[in-house]
Order: C-alpha cells, then sequence, then structure tokens
C-alpha cells in the first residue's frame, strides 16, 4: 500500500465513522439545538481535540495500556460511565425543572448565558477521552493504514488529524442544518423533548459502559 492508498483509504473509512450516529454526533445536535450553533462548534471543536490526543496516544503507545491492563481499562470505563450519566440525568432535571416556566427555552439556556466558551469545550473533550473504547479503537484502527517505510508516529498523528478535520466538518454541517429550524427547535416542548430524549441516550451509553463486560 502506498502513501496515496494509504491516505485515500484512511479518510474514506474514517469519514463513514464520523457520519454514523454516535454520542459525539447526539451530543453537538443537541447543543445546537438547544443552546445555539457557536457553543455547537465549541462542543464539536473539544471531541475532536479528544480525537487528536487519543490518536497522539495510539502513536506513542500510550493508549496499548487500555489494551492490555484490566485496571487502567476498567478505572477510565467506569469514570466515564459516571461522567455520562451526570451529563443525562442533569439534562433530564433541565427538561422538567422548567415545565411551569416560560413557554421558550430561553429560562433554559440562562444559566449558559456569558462565559468564554471553555464549557462546551470541556464538555466535548472530556465525553471523549472518558470512553476507553475510543482509546482501543484508535490502537486498533490506525495501524491498518500504516504504509511501510513511514514514520509510524508521525504518520498515526497526521491520519488523526485527518479524522479530526472530518468531524469538524460534520459538526459544522449538523450545526448549520440546525440553523433553518432554529426558531422551532427553541420553543419550551421542543427543548424538553431534546433534552428527554438526550438525557435518555447519554444515561443509555453509561449504562453500556457500566455493565460491559469487565477485563
Amino acid at each position: 500500500m502506498t502513501i496515496g492508498q494509504a491516505l485515500l483509504s484512511f479518510t474514506l473509512a474514517a469519514g463513514l465513522l464520523t457520519i454514523t450516529p454516535g454520542l459525539d454526533t447526539a451530543l453537538v445536535l443537541r447543543t445546537a439545538a438547544v443552546e445555539g450553533g457557536k457553543r455547537a462548534m465549541l462542543a464539536g471543536i473539544g471531541i475532536c481535540f479528544g480525537c487528536l490526543l487519543w490518536g497522539a496516544a495510539a502513536s506513542f503507545g500510550l493508549s496499548a495500556l487500555l489494551a492490555v491492563s484490566s485496571f487502567a481499562y476498567n478505572m477510565l470505563r467506569i469514570v466515564g460511565a459516571i461522567y455520562l450519566s451526570y451529563l443525562g440525568i442533569k439534562l433530564f432535571v433541565r427538561a422538567f425543572a422548567g415545565t411551569s416556566a416560560h413557554s421558550t427555552a430561553e429560562p433554559v439556556l440562562q444559566e449558559h448565558k456569558g462565559g468564554d466558551g471553555s464549557l462546551w469545550l470541556r464538555r466535548g473533550l472530556l465525553t471523549n477521552l472518558l470512553n476507553p473504547k475510543i482509546g482501543v479503537f484508535y490502537l486498533s484502527f490506525l495501524p491498518q493504514f500504516i504504509p511501510p517505510g513511514v514514520q509510524v508516529w508521525s504518520f498515526s498523528i497526521f491520519l488523526a488529524l485527518i479524522h479530526a478535520a472530518e468531524g469538524l466538518l460534520w459538526f459544522l454541517l449538523l450545526t448549520n442544518a440546525t440553523e433553518w429550524l432554529s426558531s422551532w427547535l427553541k420553543q419550551r416542548r421542543v427543548v424538553m423533548a431534546i433534552d428527554s430524549a438526550m438525557g435518555a441516550i447519554f444515561i443509555g451509553f453509561g449504562l453500556k459502559l457500566t455493565f460491559e463486560k469487565a477485563r
């Protein structure tokens, strides 16, 4: 496999993985619908930065620890499950705490006004980093696209950059799509439905990690 073939193959494979519905897509969609496109992109940037960190860890062999160490993997799995469940419960509380409020989403958004964006960056980053499956995935996925004769660590990071760039483009597409429905999406009942659904998804992912077979 030549370098060109490796890059093309990886770009196509990573692109398909990027658009496959999952937790990252759900987080960005919910943030875009309820809190606006700018904050959704900040969360997306945090997610993509997490991918870069996992890619760098895989390129230097650090994420191999997750593949061979039951303790390290299970600790990260438990912390990730707790964090995802926390986000899900928070969304549920937010959805039903405002049932007697105004008919729009303004009360829900009020707590997020102002700030420097670090909350959304951190939310995206932690959602990504606290999922040990991503580290194991990178460790097993990237080597398939490393052609002979290249410097493994630098080429692996370059592949991770491609994946992150595809993620940013996908998140940009999602946030722009929600702009067309922004006025409808910010109605109180719609916000409640979105927060309830996303809360269930986050708790579901948390429970999935919790009850995953221990290593």
